[in-house]
């Protein structure tokens, strides 16, 4: 049924009542207020989560994963390394907490990859919303995968035996610390799965980077164990330099020296790689 009333003239001609058209394309009362960058991030954000709650399965990567790769590590390499799983636990931990939810951030560039795929994204650009937001929602959706996992890993360190000096206080600094540089690291994939077509290929190219950076850093080994030409590059190594302030952080020792070379990176990390996002995302087609 058409909401469109004609009355037929004497010459035959139906004349429409325009005055209804315009009250239907031209409403009289107020329009919504458009959201702001916060509440259209936050609006992403739970998006976000809805995706988790309809796919439960892609939690795996976040519960299996972080409990496997603590107990392989510990066992396996401990005594190896550390003369004892007991004291290989205490300087394991804090690095496997770093390297998980550093490995973890690479699925928000395969997650996003795949929603563009699917064109799903273009939709959203078609929105009058805060055009930042749909990327900003869907990173800070993932910040709910890294404090699961952390907590995964924190929980399996404490049944192993590991127990921080820095006490409950120490140990959520040191997570509050973390999931700031995972938010700014995941800029990085957010500009690699913009870039490449496939999420096979952004997947390659994420691994590529992140092998070199999780395991040449002093996650597994102190570096002035290995050979003295890599031991510089290990030392500034982004990754090393998280670990480091986790460490500190966790035994008790807050060096502000440390905690300001984290925030600097991920300063030099959104400054540098958000722009660049939102530059291939605007003229993506």
């Amino acid at each position: 049924m058409s909401a469109v009333e004609t009355t037929e003239e004497p010459g035959g001609t139906a004349a429409v009542h325009t005055d209804k058209i315009a009250g239907v394309l031209m409403p009289t009362g107020a329009r919504p207020r458009r959201a702001g960058p916060l509440s259209a991030s936050l609006t992403y954000g739970w998006r976000a989560l809805l995706k988790i709650k309809h796919v439960p399965e892609q939690l795996f990567d976040v519960t299996v994963f972080p409990i496997m790769m603590t107990v392989m590590f510990t066992y396996i390499f401990g005594g190896a390394i550390a003369g004892s799983v007991d004291g290989y636990v205490q300087w394991l931990i804090p690095g496997i907490f770093v390297q998980t939810l550093i490995m973890i951030t690479m699925y928000t560039g395969l997650t996003l990859n795949r929603d563009i795929s699917k064109g799903v994204f273009d939709r959203f650009r078609s929105l009058p919303t805060w055009r930042p937001a749909q990327l900003v929602g869907a990173l800070l959706g993932d910040q709910v995968r890294y404090t699961l996992a952390g907590v995964i890993i924190l929980t399996v360190g404490f049944v192993m035996g590991f127990r921080p000096d820095g006490g409950a206080l120490g140990v959520l600094v040191a997570f509050a610390l973390l999931l700031v540089f995972s938010f700014s690291l995941s800029w990085v994939w957010t500009v690699i799965s913009l870039a490449v077509r496939t999420e096979q290929a952004a997947m390659g190219i994420s691994m590529f980077i992140l092998m070199p950076l999780t395991f040449a850093s002093n996650i597994f080994v102190d570096p002035r164990t290995m050979p003295s030409w890599l031991e510089p590059a290990v030392d500034v190594n982004p990754v090393s330099v998280v670990v480091t302030s986790i460490r500190e952080l966790m035994a008790g020792s807050f060096q502000a020296g440390s905690v300001a070379t984290v925030l600097l990176y991920c300063v030099v990390l959104v400054a540098l790689f958000g722009p660049i996002s939102m530059f291939i995302y605007n003229r993506k087609s």
